[in-house]
């Protein structure tokens, strides 16, 4: 059996180091966030509040146009890690703007600007507004599966019924315009069954309305005419008492679709109705919808018109989305001929500033080094100190303990069966003398052991003559040490430390040897590896159980002297097959 050890170097120092240093750079960190405190950011924060209800009031008065243009100058003041709110609002309300508009793509572009920002934001209600926009588009571009998945992301926040209500209606859309009517119905009619979904009545109403409006429809798809209707028309008349009216296009386009072939006059009316009601409010989308339905519906002059006026529409549409792009690649260049002028005009005094900055920087970075330089020295002055008193006191407790162990394992019996002997015998016969004499002279022989053993060992020019010695005091009539290559180590190369350290391993493993091995022949090898000593044991003795040994203190002083000159120790022995020890240490 086994066991083997190698030095671990004690990590005490070292994390001391690693927290000293973590104090010095957070005062760093400190210090220079204070100067850069100095010269704090310019706040937009009331500008951007000024422009964005500007934008708000032209939005609420359909003026989209003029609104965006104020929305983007919010955007631009914006800076999105300290005014996010304000940012992602911004952008969300462009991308409204454009889907409204029929512009699909800036729309998309506007709301995926604002996705990293969400996360900094509490109120889920933006982040809502920003996946139903996305799935608003990507319905309307017919990618249906990314949105379903924004409309689930929207439905999986922590917002109001209604906002989950109105997610579920528009996943139930999208598979309406799958022409999956049988899952829209489904989704459609567990949503029927609640009206109120909102505290605000107009709100509800509103909700419930686009529910029944789509369920309506979806019962039409399906062959139900009779559901089918009745839901259209009271959706119809719920719109009818609400604002805003463009919720108004989509109830009459579906009733366009019901009666377009059961009744052709009354399709075309509620087409030419969604058709004036889109045109109120600049709906583009909502114009082009309606025309399809009057050009299904109607012959003749009037068929010619609407073809004409879809036409139209569809070419200004094209038309004003270059526009906008012509507009924002004008503005982006104004922007930047307007920041390369201001950048000139700073640019001296920003080197000014520069250079200030540094001076106070490399200050800085001087007394921290200063400090840091200080407190290392003191540390390592106390630390060394501490240590180097405490292994003294240890080597001193340890010393006086093996000794007082010795003295009471080895001496004490034998003197008090001399004492006794000595009182209870007649010392005049010949016999007790002599056994007397053997007593006292086996006490003097182990006194003179302990004596060597802790007594101060040679480490200059006649080390090795001192340990061969001690080796060779082992040597009985019944002993026999075979002593190999210590001439061939240059022990003059071996700091003093290490020298007692092998003087008293080795003194340690024959004393063991003598009180348990039986042993009757012992090798010792020397032998020096590179930048290494190293020593070989081995005797023939009984040999031990390395899990069940009697002497366990004397092996694990072994071990531990060796460990703390940065040693290693291989110790193998097992019952009967002698014991061995290969100790090997750098020099």
């Amino acid at each position: 059996m086994k066991r083997q050890l190698h030095f671990i170097p004690n990590k005490t120092i070292l994390r001391h180091l690693i927290l000293i240093q973590f104090l010095l750079l957070g005062g760093s960190i400190v210090l220079f966030q204070s100067y850069k405190n100095e010269n704090p950011t310019k706040d937009n924060a009331t500008e951007i509040k000024r422009l964005t209800d500007i934008a708000d009031v032209l939005f609420d008065s359909n003026q989209l146009e003029r609104s965006y243009v104020y929305f983007n100058k919010v955007k631009t003041l914006c800076n999105p890690k300290t005014n996010t709110i304000d940012y992602v609002y911004a952008l969300t309300c462009m991308a409204d703007i454009k889907n409204y508009q029929g512009d699909f793509i800036t729309s998309e572009a506007n709301a995926t600007e604002t996705l990293p920002y969400l996360k900094n934001i509490k109120n889920p209600r933006y982040a809502s507004n920003v996946y139903n926009l996305l799935g608003i588009n990507y319905s309307c571009t017919y990618d249906y599966n990314n949105a379903i998945l924004y409309y689930k992301k929207s439905l999986a926040l922590k917002t109001k019924i209604s906002r989950k209500y109105m997610a579920l209606n528009n996943i139930a859309v999208t598979y309406m315009n799958q022409a999956k009517y049988e899952e829209a119905k489904k989704i459609l009619d567990i949503l029927a069954t609640q009206k109120k979904t909102s505290k605000d009545e107009t709100i509800s109403n509103n909700n419930y309305s686009y529910v029944i409006d789509n369920l309506g429809y979806c019962y039409y798809k399906l062959g139900d005419s009779k559901k089918a209707y009745t839901y259209l028309h009271s959706a119809l008349e719920i719109r009818l008492k609400l604002p805003p009216q463009n919720m108004l296009i989509p109830s009459y386009q579906h009733l366009s679709d019901f009666f377009a072939k059961t009744n052709t006059k009354l399709a075309k009316t509620y087409a030419e109705k969604a058709y004036e009601e889109a045109s109120k409010i600049n709906d583009i989308h909502g114009m082009t919808s309606s025309l399809t339905l009057l050009v299904k519906n109607s012959e003749g002059s009037d068929l010619k018109k609407y073809t004409l006026n879809y036409i139209k529409i569809s070419d200004s549409t094209n038309v004003a989305r270059q526009k906008a792009k012509n507009q924002f690649s004008n503005m982006r260049y104004t922007s930047k001929k307007d920041k390369t002028e201001n950048l000139q005009l700073k640019v001296q005094k920003a080197e000014n500033e520069l250079e200030i900055e540094k001076e106070k920087k490399r200050n800085i970075i001087l007394y921290v080094i200063i400090l840091f330089i200080l407190a290392l020295l003191t540390f390592l002055y106390f630390y060394l100190t501490y240590k180097a008193r405490k292994e003294k006191n240890e080597a001193v407790y340890n010393s006086e303990m093996q000794i007082s162990k010795k003295l009471h394992d080895e001496l004490a019996n034998d003197v008090y069966e001399t004492l006794s002997f000595a009182n209870e015998k007649d010392l005049e016969l010949r016999e007790n003398k002599d056994k007397l004499l053997k007593n006292l002279n086996i006490i003097y022989s182990r006194t003179r052991d302990i004596s060597k053993e802790n007594s101060t060992i040679v480490t200059n020019g006649n080390y090795n003559i001192a340990l061969k010695e001690m080796i060779s005091s082992f040597n009985t009539s019944n002993i026999n040490i075979l002593l190999n290559g210590l001439e061939s180590i240059s022990w003059n190369e071996v700091e003093d430390t290490k020298k007692v350290t092998i003087y008293r391993v080795l003194q340690e493993l024959l004393v063991n040897m003598k009180k348990y091995s039986n042993a009757t022949l012992i090798g010792i090898t020397f032998k020096k590896t590179n930048n290494n000593v190293s020593i070989t044991y081995i005797d023939n003795g009984k040999g031990i159980d390395l899990n069940t040994i009697t002497f366990k203190n004397g092996l694990h002083n072994v071990e531990n002297r060796i460990l703390a000159i940065k040693g290693i120790v291989d110790i193998d022995s097992a019952p009967e097959k002698g014991f061995k020890v290969f100790i090997k240490f750098p020099i």
